[in-house]
């Protein structure tokens, strides 16, 4: 029993360390970079391409909340100027969940100050494409009391 055990444990944790060396992070904070670029140069091809049909973006604010084409009808006249906003990463992870779905998380440099992402991706027929996109303004700690009184009161 013990041996089987142990064959079980070493079986699932080479499938962790098999599917870690699956990801590749260059490729995936490529497609992630073109994305925020796309955003930068108002492309809105580009970064509507990036996301998946039935993708999901969430905003900052609590009403914000969209399937891909929802989020292009809102963000229509942003992408009509030279720049619908500028996102510039400040650091990435990645982990996986299985071979083709991976989540992320980004410290984002924004007009909002920074900024915290999480993301998924899903590999469809051989492309990475954006899943879920969730943004979030980053408050100190130790600032949230105020935080909530500017805002709440």
């Amino acid at each position: 029993m013990k041996n089987i055990l142990i064959l079980i444990l070493s079986t699932f944790t080479g499938l962790g360390f098999s599917l870690q060396a699956q990801v590749n992070t260059e490729e995936l904070d490529s497609i992630m970079d073109a994305w925020h670029q796309a955003a930068a140069e108002a492309d809105a091809e580009a970064f509507f391409g990036a996301m998946a049909k039935e993708g999901v973006y969430i905003g900052t604010d609590a009403s914000e909340r969209w399937l891909r084409d929802e989020l292009r009808e809102w963000a229509k006249s942003a992408f009509e100027r030279s720049s619908a906003w500028t996102f510039t990463p400040l650091e990435r992870n990645w982990h996986y969940l299985s071979a083709d779905v991976l989540i992320g998380d980004e410290l984002l440099d924004t007009w909002m100050g920074p900024c915290r992402s999480t993301m998924v991706l899903k590999k469809v027929d051989g492309k990475w494409l954006i899943y879920h996109y969730q943004l979030s303004v980053t408050v100190p700690n130790d600032r949230i009391e105020e935080f909530k009184a500017l805002l709440y009161d």
